[in-house]
């Protein structure tokens, strides 16, 4: 897991939405930039001799500073707005985290299922390659005819094809375990310690997961944010309605007779008469109540996840207990017991394939009855945002 959220390529991508949402505060916190411009009038440029003799020169000049100021606490309200989002982006990516966490839970489970079915076919294999030796044997000495040969070789076969495809399981698991871990390279010897669960405590009360699910589950948090940010952005555009000042200085350096001197004031405001952000506001209390029925239906979706991994929880481990306490126990006793008939010429071939088989079924529904009780465990770890320990 440290490796999956320290190097996965979706994660880290996603990892970027949290500068980017701080970038943004940066961004909500600044000022308005003062103005500054510069008038230069009365010129002469069509040479109409223009002068202080005709009042119509000579030329001035006016510089003028001009500064907006923002009114209905707009800075303050943007701020807001774009530290909840930055929550919620923190939020969402810890979401991604609790998913990566299950994906690459689900992924070992895989490859652990995969490497005890190998392990399984190779002992069948084992199994029937001492056979064929046998009965090759007993061929030779005319003890078995040459059918029941045959038979045994094309058992084995179909046990050696069965590897080959549990072989190919297996190295599947392996490159998609090391994709979820980052790594671009993939190791053709990449193993795992550990073993699926055999049995595991019961997790906490259904009543209790849903509690904790709905109380720290981060896609429902992120959600609850968004809607505390669109209640923000529904402010935050109402005070945008409101106009802001523009207020200046200038100096007005002014020729004639006097040559004079002077100073000026300006204001300037909106009148909001027929614009007043109606369609940003509106926007804004719309995307509030979307995110609260987002919310609702995630609550409701949640409270199904975790009945749903309960309730797989419960089956897996009631089948895992009836697999190994009775299943299990007497196929093995059948196989081993018509094995050794077979051996002795008291039993046939069929009947030894079919307790052979009757045995591999069994190992196999143990195998995928381990991979069920562990996937529920981690599944209710992910569903209901508390650890779950196999």
């Amino acid at each position: 897991m440290q490796e999956a959220i320290g190097a996965n390529l979706d994660l880290i991508a996603e990892k970027q939405n949290v500068p980017i949402a701080k970038a943004r505060e940066i961004q909500a916190a600044l000022r308005p930039n003062p103005t500054l411009s510069f008038m230069w009038d009365y010129l002469d440029w069509l040479r109409r001799g223009l002068s202080a003799d005709n009042s119509a020169g000579p030329s001035e000049w006016i510089p003028q500073f001009n500064y907006i100021w923002e009114t209905a606490g707009k800075r303050q309200k943007r701020i807001a707005v774009a530290q909840l989002a930055t929550s919620a982006a923190e939020l969402r990516l810890a979401d991604s985290i609790r998913q990566l966490t299950l994906s690459v839970r689900l992924a070992c489970v895989e490859f652990l299922l995969a490497r005890e079915n190998l392990s399984l076919a190779r002992q069948n294999l084992e199994v029937f390659d001492n056979i064929l030796r046998v009965n090759e044997s007993r061929v030779k000495a005319g003890d078995l005819a040459g059918v029941e040969l045959i038979r045994t070789r094309v058992a084995k076969q179909q046990l050696e094809t069965a590897m080959a495809q549990a072989g190919l399981r297996l190295q599947t698991a392996r490159n998609n375990l090391q994709q979820l871990l980052g790594r671009k390279l993939k190791d053709p010897n990449f193993d795992l310690s550990g073993n699926l669960a055999e049995s595991a405590g019961g997790p906490a009360s259904l009543d209790e997961l849903k509690e904790s699910a709905l109380s720290t589950r981060p896609d429902l948090l992120a959600l609850q944010k968004d809607r505390e940010r669109g209640a923000a952005d529904t402010r935050l555009q109402t005070a945008m309605a409101r106009p802001d000042v523009t207020t200046g200085l200038l100096y007005h350096h002014q020729y004639g007779y006097s040559n004079g001197r002077t100073f000026g004031v300006f204001l300037s405001t909106e009148l909001p008469i027929y614009e007043r952000n109606q369609g940003e506001i509106a926007r804004a209390q719309r995307e509030t109540r979307q995110s609260e029925l987002r919310a609702t239906a995630l609550e409701t979706t949640i409270s199904t996840e975790v009945e749903n991994a309960w309730q797989q929880w419960m089956t897996a481990r009631n089948l895992m207990e009836r697999i190994r306490s009775s299943l299990l126990a007497e196929a093995r006793q059948v196989r081993d017991i018509t094995e050794f008939s077979y051996r002795r010429g008291e039993a046939s071939l069929l009947e030894f394939l079919d307790a052979q088989r009757a045995y591999i079924d069994a190992m196999q529904s143990y195998n995928d009855a381990r991979a069920d009780l562990t996937r529920s465990l981690y599944l209710i770890d992910a569903v209901s945002g508390k650890k779950v320990t196999p």
